[in-house]
Parts: C-alpha cells; sequence; structure tokens
C-alpha cells in the first residue's frame, strides 16, 4: 500500500470504483459509487497509433482497512498533438487528496508555460504547485495524503514520467525490464528527511517509516509531516522504439511480491493490454499480495 500508514493512525476507509468500460476509463472518478470489494477494469486506444493500446484493472486486497486509488488511464487531443494520460493515485489516511490530484494534477502540468519545450520543469512545477494547493485546501481535504506515478505518452513516441513515493512504472524492451521511476524509501532518504528535522523509525517487524509513521519518503499532502517529507518528483523521459513492447504502472501491490522482470515475464506474451493488466493483479495475488492494487498496462505493438 502506498504511503502505508501504522493502523494507530488509519482513518476508516472507502474504496471508490468507478469508469467502466472504454469510454471513461478511471478508476475512482469522481462521480463514482461506493464499493466495499470488487474490481474495476476498462482499456482504450490512439487514434494516431493503430498499435497503441491500454488496459486497465484495479482489485480490492485482503487488508482489514480500505484504501483508495484513483487512476487515470486515457488519450486526449491537445494541440496538434495526441497525449497519453496515465497515472495511479495510492491515498492513505482518507481518499480526498489522491481524487484532487486525480481531477488536478495532470491539468496543472498541460498549463504549464513551458510544457512543450522543457517538460521535465514542468512537471516538477506542477507536482510543487500542486502539492501548495493541497495544502491550502487541508481543512477540506483532510490531513491524508497520496503518492503518485503519472507518465504522459507524446504521439506514441516520447514518454515522460514523473513519480513521488512508491507505485513503479516500468518499462519492456525486448522482453527485459527498465524501471522508469525512483521508489522513494524513507531508508534510502534517511539524510535527507533527518537533515529537515524528522526521522526513520526502523522496529522489529516494520518497515521504516517517516516520523515513525509514513511508509515513504516522498507524497502529496500529509501536511502534518510536510516538514519532513518532500513533494520533489523523480522525472525521466525515454524514447518509445521499435524495441519498445509494452509499459507498466502499478500500487506497491504488485512491486512488494514481484519484482520488474517477473511482471514483464508475467505478461510479456498478453496482447490485450486490460487482459494483461487483470492478469498481472491476479499473478500478484497468487504470491499472496494482500494490498488493494491498480495497474495500467501501455502495449506499443
Amino acid at each position: 500500500m502506498g504511503g502505508d500508514v501504522t493502523m494507530a493512525m488509519a482513518d476508516a476507509r472507502w474504496w471508490r470504483l468507478a469508469g467502466q468500460g472504454s469510454e471513461d476509463p478511471r478508476c475512482a472518478a469522481p462521480r463514482a459509487g461506493l464499493f466495499s470489494s470488487g474490481a474495476d477494469t476498462g482499456k482504450g486506444k490512439s487514434k494516431m497509433s493503430k498499435h497503441t493500446t491500454h488496459g486497465f484493472h484495479c482489485l480490492k486486497g485482503k487488508s482489514n482497512h480500505d484504501m483508495e486509488d484513483y487512476v487515470v488511464s486515457e488519450f486526449k487531443k491537445k494541440e496538434d498533438s495526441e497525449l497519453g494520460l496515465f497515472a495511479i493515485f495510492d491515498g492513505h489516511l482518507g481518499h480526498d487528496v489522491a481524487k484532487y490530484l486525480q481531477s488536478h494534477l495532470f491539468d496543472n502540468i498541460l498549463k504549464q508555460h513551458d510544457f512543450w519545450t522543457n517538460m521535465e520543469d514542468a512537471i516538477r512545477r506542477a507536482y510543487r504547485s500542486t502539492d501548495a494547493e493541497i495544502l491550502d485546501k487541508a481543512k477540506v481535504l483532510g490531513r491524508g495524503g497520496s503518492t503518485a506515478v503519472t507518465a504522459i505518452l507524446i504521439n506514441s513516441q516520447k514518454l515522460v514520467v514523473g513519480n513521488v513515493g512508491d507505485s513503479r512504472a516500468v518499462m519492456c524492451k525486448n522482453g527485459v525490464a527498465e524501471q522508469l521511476s525512483v521508489d522513494h524509501e524513507p531508508s534510502t532518504e534517511k539524510r535527507l528527511i533527518e537533515s529537515r528535522g524528522g526521522f526513520v523509525s526502523n522496529l522489529p517487524g516494520d518497515v521504516p517509516r517517516v516520523d515513525g509513521q509514513l511508509a515513504v519518503a516522498r507524497a502529496f499532502g500529509d501536511k502534518s509531516l510536510k516538514l519532513h517529507l518532500s513533494s520533489e518528483p523523480d522525472v525521466k523521459v525515454v524514447t518509445i522504439d521499435d524495441d519498445t513492447e509494452f509499459i507498466i504502472l502499478a500500487s506497491d501491490g504488485i512491486w512488494k511480491v514481484m519484482s520488474n522482470q517477473e511482471a514483464v515475464d508475467a505478461i510479456k506474451n498478453i496482447k490485450d493490454a486490460q487482459s494483461a493488466a487483470k492478469h498481472l493483479i491476479e499473478a500478484a495475488v497468487s504470491k499472496k499480495s494482500k494490498d488493494d492494487i491498480s495497474c495500467i498496462i501501455v502495449r506499443f505493438r
């Protein structure tokens, strides 16, 4: 679970799902109904490249407390280009921050004045400004937070990935997995957290946590911890070439039980992106993943 929090801090939570089918392929869309269990799934395709397709699947886990996953998976026209917008927002201590990100983060990225000329800086600036908006709205959005992994596909030729937290983006090229995102774990960012006045707990039988609470070192929101947390994303730009088969975006319920290569191997022969996303989640569940899991697959051939 991205941004896993201690049980003592866990609020009552609900799993929100919507976006049935390919017309509005989003888990936990704002107009969603409420579900305490079940799955959501959908798919779509590029209008510019007949080979580029996407599919997603979400499944509630077996934990005794619920978690909110909000997903964006769609293509849209922007000026003379086609943009694939893909994201997983893994909330904690309430769903409102993840829901806000789903509705606002991509809009904030795309309206940056230098989006087309300096995408990396534009994405970093939009992440920071969106986090500032969330903190300003903390009385409405609550004390929770969210991790994020975003991928913007430009004309099926270039991919720009940004992330904070532990949801992950992985690319498959000629059958070989390549991680495109960075896992922001408290243990690896201990020095930075301590320089901000925080600490990293490492109790027996538990994962490292920021100030004994949060299991990721970077996140949106979390106002009470913000002095010790960063919302600065890692950003990576890659070219989609003839060797690129597909990308995976998934919450940490997959990565806790499968390596990048294991995930790639599990779906490399499944051509339908939606079926691949579902199969990968089922593979993680078979390996005893108990988390709620969201997964997006984008196939290029």
